[in-house]
C-alpha cells in the first residue's frame, strides 16, 4: 500500500539543556517541503548553516551521535531523530541556536509530544521506502556487535544488550511496528554507569546532566562520601542507592529501560540511512558506533539497489519512440557523426537512447586500430546527442532549434567500449527547463554496467 510522506504540521519549539555545555537550548521542529528529508540548521550561525541527517556526516559517536558539516556541527542528535521516525515524519527542518540539541530526561518523550501535539501533515509524495529484500550483516568486531536486517512487512528492531554486570546484565526488547514508539519507546532514558559518570565529570563535561535525565547504575561499593559529592554536584539534597544498584531511588519505565533506550537510540540512528525501511532489524550489544556502521551500510545497499532499477530495460523488438529518420529531423548531426541510432523512451524528466558500436565505424580504423576501443570523447557527443534529444523534446517544432552545449561536469569512464557493444545511455533532469538552459545528468550503459558518466548543460536557442 502507497503511504504519502509527513511532515510536522506547525512548528513545535522546545528549549532545554544541552547535555554537556549545560547552554540553554531552543529547539524548533519546522515543516519542509516534500523530498527534502531531515536536515538539521544551526540558526546561530546563518540561515544556510545546514546539515543533513546522514551517516556520512557523522563526525564522532562517543558520547552520543555527531554530524558536521563544512566545520559546523551539532550534538547528541539521535534522541531527536528518533522521535521524527517514531512519529512518522519524512521531511522536517530542526532548527538549533547552538551545538547541541537538549537532552531533557534522556528519552524521546519530550520530542515526541512535542510533535504529535503540533500534529504531521501528509504531503502529495509518497514514502520511498528502503525494502529489506535480502539478508543485510554486520559485525562490528571493536565492539561486539553484530546487527542483522532480515524481510518484513513492517519497520520491525530487535535488540540485545549485555554488560556482564550484576546490575545490568542480559536484556533485550523490540518494537514490532513503528506504531509502538509512543508508548513502549520514546519515554525510555538513557543509562549510564557510575565510573563513567565520574569520569565524565573528572572532564568537566555533562554540565547540562541532572540524575533526573540518566538512570545511574552502581556497580560497586560506594561511601557515603562520595554520595554527599554527587548530591553536591547535581545540587540535590541527597543520593542515595538502591537495593537494585540505581542510583537516587529512580524507578525504571520498564523493567528492560537500559535495552529499550538501546532500541530508541537504534531508530534515531538508523535515520541516517537516509529512507524510512520496511525490514527487521536484529542487534546484539548495540551502541552509536555500531549503528552509524550500519546505517552506512544500509545507505550502500540503497545506492545499489537505485543503481540497479535505473538499468534502462531495451528490448531490440520494442518499436523505438523515434527511429534514426526521426532523429535525422531533429538533430543536425549527419553520418559520421551522428551517433545515436533511436530513442527508445520519453518523459518530461529524461530520455533513453541507444548506440550500436560496429567494427565499421569510421574512427576504429585510427584509433587503437590494433584493439578497437570507442574514444572518450566521441562517448560523451554521442551522450550530448542524446541529451540533445531529451532538450528538444520539449518544444513543438525542434527542427527550427539547434541544441549548443554550454558545460560538462563530473565526466568518469568505468569501462572501455568495443565493436559488438551496444551503448545504452540514459539523460534526466537535474532541475526544471528554464530560458531554453537544460541541466542533466547522464549515464552510459552497457549492457547491466556502467560504462560512462557526466553531468551536461545545454542551451537550445531558434535557428
Amino acid at each position: 500500500m502507497n503511504e504519502k510522506q509527513k511532515t510536522i504540521k506547525q512548528p513545535a519549539t522546545l528549549e532545554g539543556a544541552g547535555l554537556h555545555t549545560g547552554q540553554t537550548v531552543h529547539l524548533t521542529i519546522k515543516p519542509a517541503p516534500e523530498n527534502s528529508g531531515i536536515r538539521f540548521l544551526r540558526t546561530d550561525i546563518g540561515e544556510d548553516a545546514f546539515i543533513e541527517a546522514d551517516a556520512l556526516l557523522v563526525a564522532e559517536t562517543e558520547r552520543g551521535t555527531t554530524l558536521e558539516k563544512d566545520g559546523i556541527r551539532v550534538l547528541t542528535v539521535e534522541h531527536v531523530l528518533a522521535a521524527i521516525t517514531g512519529t512518522g515524519i519524512d521531511n522536517a527542518i530542526i532548527e538549533v541556536n547552538c551545538q547541541e540539541t537538549p537532552i531533557f530526561d534522556g528519552s524521546s518523550k519530550v520530542y515526541t509530544d512535542a510533535i504529535l501535539k503540533a500534529g504531521t501533515v501528509s504531503q502529495n509524495a509518497f514514502k520511498d521506502y528502503f525494502e529489506i529484500r535480502e539478508p543485510i550483516r554486520m559485525f562490528h568486531k571493536e565492539k561486539d556487535c553484530e546487527i542483522i536486517a532480515l524481510p518484513s512487512d513492517n519497520y520491525r528492531i530487535t535488540c540485545m544488550i549485555d554488560y556482564k554486570s550484576k546490575v545490568l546484565g542480559h536484556q533485550h526488547a523490540s518494537m514490532n511496528h513503528l506504531n509502538e514508539f509512543k508508548d513502549e519507546i520514546a519515554g525510555c532514558r538513557t543509562f549510564v554507569f557510575l565510573h563513567e559518570l565520574e569520569f565524565l565529570l573528572s572532564q568537566n563535561l555533562i554540565k547540562g546532566g541532572d540524575l533526573s535525565n540518566a538512570i545511574v547504575f552502581v556497580d560497586r561499593p560506594v561511601t557515603q562520601k562520595e554520595l554527599d559529592r554527587l548530591a553536591s554536584v547535581f545540587n540535590k539534597p541527597t543520593v542515595e542507592v538502591r537495593n537494585e544498584g540505581i542510583l537516587n531511588n529512580l524507578e525504571l519505565a520498564f523493567p528492560n529501560e537500559p535495552a529499550r533506550h538501546k532500541l530508541l537510540d537504534m531508530v534515531g540512528d538508523l535515520t541516517l540511512a537516509g529512507k524510512p525501511i520496511r525490514g527487521h532489524i536484529i542487534a546484539s550489544k548495540p551502541g552509536h558506533a555500531s549503528n552509524v556502521l550500519f546505517a552506512k551500510l544500509l545507505k550502500k545497499h540503497i545506492k545499489a539497489r537505485i543503481d540497479q532499477e535505473q538499468i534502462p530495460s531495451y528490448n531490440p523488438d520494442q518499436p523505438p519512440v523515434y527511429d534514426i529518420n526521426d532523429i535525422k529531423r531533429m538533430l543536425p548531426h549527419r553520418p559520421p557523426f551522428l551517433l545515436v541510432d533511436k530513442i527508445i523512451e520519453v518523459t518530461d524528466s529524461s530520455v533513453v537512447a541507444v548506440k550500436s558500436v560496429s567494427m565499421n565505424e569510421p574512427f576504429f580504423a585510427g584509433h587503437f586500430p590494433n584493439e578497437p576501443v570507442m574514444p572518450g570523447v566521441l562517448q560523451i557527443e554521442a551522450m550530448a546527442q542524446a541529451g540533445g534529444i531529451l532538450v528538444l523534446s520539449t518544444v513543438n517544432d525542434p527542427e527550427n532549434y539547434n541544441t549548443y552545449f554550454l558545460k560538462i561536469n563530473n565526466v568518469r569512464f568505468k569501462q572501455k567500449v568495443v565493436p559488438g557493444d551496444t551503448l545504452v545511455f540514459r539523460m534526466s533532469l537535474m532541475a526544471p527547463v528554464r530560458r531554453g538552459i537544460c541541466h542533466m545528468r547522464g549515464v552510459a550503459y552497457v549492457g547491466s554496467n556502467v560504462v560512462m558518466e557526466a553531468e551536461m548543460m545545454a542551451q537550445i536557442s531558434k535557428k
